[in-house]
């Protein structure tokens, strides 16, 4: 208490000129209306640009939760669409024979290797959620990996980025397949060694996968190509830039094929006929 009388002792003058100063401004404000007009934007502009600061960091700390709840609605409308199924004509289409052909289940990267030889990843979800090997593994922007190994509440995804990594790809524009590998040597290119020379390729053609495995569904993005590379008039080999930036990722989708064991056993039985 003292020290607050002795401050006000010490600086009376200014605190005096301050308080004239402050009654001053007061009455020119509201007796003017052209003053009081102009103090009325500038506070307006400057409470403006402070809450819309405030805004802009609370939406940053909200993103991560605004992320989790897109993933899931995507989820949820791709599980829908796929059971509704997509006429392929303008055809009357009955739902109610649908089938569903694969479901979708969210999940975290929570570790991810991309600069090794042999890269894998590990997700937070396992057996308890229905996760099992062979299982395909995608994001928003195209191919992750296949699951490999599972524990109760974890698994493990071979990546793309995995010299034992081989998944069936084709032109988006053609019919013309393809198997995807990984050299070992860029995170950020992946290539194809086997497309047959009547292919007519071009850089910047969009690859996807082709639908022949009983893992990934058709159709799902993998990268654009960059670089052709040919030797005694054959495709050599393809490097395709991925569209996903392997070295971030974070939320992921499981792609579980629900007719995959009755396609199995039917080409197994073909096959030892």
């Amino acid at each position: 208490m003292q020290q607050l009388i002795y401050f006000i002792r010490k600086y009376r003058y200014f605190l005096l000129f301050l308080l004239l100063e402050i009654i001053a401004f007061s009455l020119t404000i509201q007796q003017h209306s052209y003053h009081q007009s102009k103090f009325v934007n500038s506070a307006n502009f400057i409470s403006g640009g402070f809450y819309t600061k405030v805004n802009s960091v609370s939406e940053y700390f909200h993103l991560k939760k605004e992320n989790q709840l897109l993933n899931e609605e995507n989820v949820r409308l791709k599980n829908q669409l796929d059971k509704i199924g997509v006429p392929s004509n303008d055809s009357i289409y009955n739902f109610s024979d649908s089938i569903q052909n694969y479901h979708y289940t969210i999940a975290k990267v929570i570790n991810n290797n991309y600069t090794k030889r042999n890269n894998y990843l590990t997700i937070n979800k396992g057996s308890n959620k229905g996760i099992t090997p062979e299982l395909g593994v995608i994001n928003s922007k195209g191919v992750i990996g296949v699951v490999k190994n599972i524990s109760t509440n974890y698994a493990t995804v071979l990546s793309i980025l995995n010299s034992n990594s081989k998944i069936n790809v084709k032109l988006k524009n053609s019919n013309h397949f393809g198997s995807l590998i990984w050299n070992g040597e860029d995170y950020a290119y992946v290539q194809i060694t086997d497309f047959p020379r009547q292919a007519k390729l071009k850089k910047g053609d969009t690859i996807i996968t082709g639908g022949k495995s009983a893992i990934f569904p058709e159709g799902i993005n993998i990268g654009t190509i960059d670089e052709i590379i040919i030797k005694n008039h054959l495709y050599h080999q393809v490097n395709v830039l991925l569209f996903n930036d392997m070295s971030a990722i974070g939320q992921v989708q499981i792609v579980k094929n629900l007719q995959k064991e009755e396609q199995l056993k039917l080409e197994e039985k073909s096959t030892n006929e």
